[in-house]
């Protein structure tokens, strides 16, 4: 383990599955954390009532973007790591902490954006707390959001379910959200528009669910993007995952970015997007659910599972229009910092 807390620690990638495990899990996990889910689904509080509970801190920089800004994503983070469980997000908390002399201006801009992206979401704002540290000792605002969702009883979602022959989604073009954030630290400029990606999701979740029961799991390709959520997948189920290259959804503007910045697109964070896995027979019906989302119109089947790889243990794999095949790895150390 590393003796110092670096950037690397926060990317989604092995160096953060390194710091959880180590650390967080090492001192006080349960149960509930030890399943690696995006949120924890907590014990039954009576014979028809789950709750899924989940929580998460925002630091992005800068506070605003194309597409959004601090704001928007701390809603829309936190409602779609509760919806991943396929539970019906509720209820939201929020605490702010905020540097002596950030623009009032700014702050009101962003509490506006959290009202409508939770009014979208179907969720309320019902408590939180703000703290103000001295000037110089923080970066204007960072945000934490807790959400609290209930489950239905039929519904039993984890990444360690799924099995071979399942079917990979996803429900739209990946990168946009962290090259846009770069583009803006960075005063980049490209030929065409490249947004912010954020949104709420649980609505596409709950069509999806409706349409193809037999879903394993939703999970939200952020931090690390498409490659380290696969790779999390697939070692929570014991199995190997195989993605087509060019079934895979991305803008040609992310391309030429990546492109240019020495960047792998699948590696690259989603604040607006979904992973599916789902029985292969109900694949289409998944599809076409994300399809007929306003957030889903670029969907697309990437792939599926395959069985556990003896000589490799759980991994993702990649097949190019060529038939080429390549191992796709986690994220390792930092790619992009403060996407979220």
């Amino acid at each position: 383990m590393d003796e110092k807390v670096l950037l690397g620690h926060g990317s989604g990638g092995t160096m953060m599955k390194r710091l959880i495990d180590e650390v967080f899990f090492d001192a006080y996990a349960g149960d509930e954390l030890r399943r690696g889910d995006d949120a924890a689904v907590l014990p039954p509080l009576s014979a028809d009532a789950r709750l899924a509970f989940s929580t998460d801190s925002f630091v992005v920089s800068p506070h605003f973007f194309p597409g959004g800004d601090i704001g928007r994503l701390a809603v829309c983070g936190t409602v779609n790591d509760v919806a991943t469980c396929g539970a019906k997000p509720l209820y939201l908390s929020c605490g702010f902490v905020l540097e002596e002399g950030y623009p009032m201006d700014d702050l009101r801009r962003i509490c506006r954006s959290m009202a409508e992206a939770a009014q979208e979401a179907g969720v309320k704002l019902v408590t939180g707390d703000t703290k103000v540290v001295n000037r110089g000792h923080g970066d204007g605002v960072y945000i934490n959001t807790s959400g609290v969702g209930e489950i239905a009883p039929e519904v039993n979602l984890s990444g360690a379910f799924c099995k071979p022959s399942d079917a990979v989604l996803v429900s739209g073009t990946l990168g946009d959200h962290g090259i846009t954030i770069m583009s803006c630290r960075e005063s980049l400029s490209f030929s065409a528009d490249v947004r912010s990606d954020a949104a709420p999701l649980n609505h596409l979740i709950a069509d999806v669910l409706a349409a193809a029961p037999d879903v394993r799991c939703f999970r939200d390709p952020t931090r690390g993007g498409l490659a380290s959520t696969l790779n999390e997948l697939a070692g929570q189920s014991g199995v190997s995952i195989e993605i087509e290259e060019e079934e895979i959804p991305v803008r040609d503007a992310v391309r030429g970015a990546c492109d240019m910045l020495g960047y792998d697109p699948l590696q690259v964070a989603n604040e607006g997007k979904m992973v599916c896995v789902v029985a292969a027979d109900q694949a289409n019906a998944a599809l076409e659910a994300m399809r007929s989302s306003a957030y889903g119109k670029d969907a697309a089947i990437i792939g599926a599972v395959a069985e556990f790889d003896e000589r490799r243990g759980p991994a993702v794999f990649v097949r190019n229009a060529f038939g080429g095949r390549r191992i796709l790895d986690m994220l390792v150390g930092e790619q992009l910092p403060r996407i979220c």
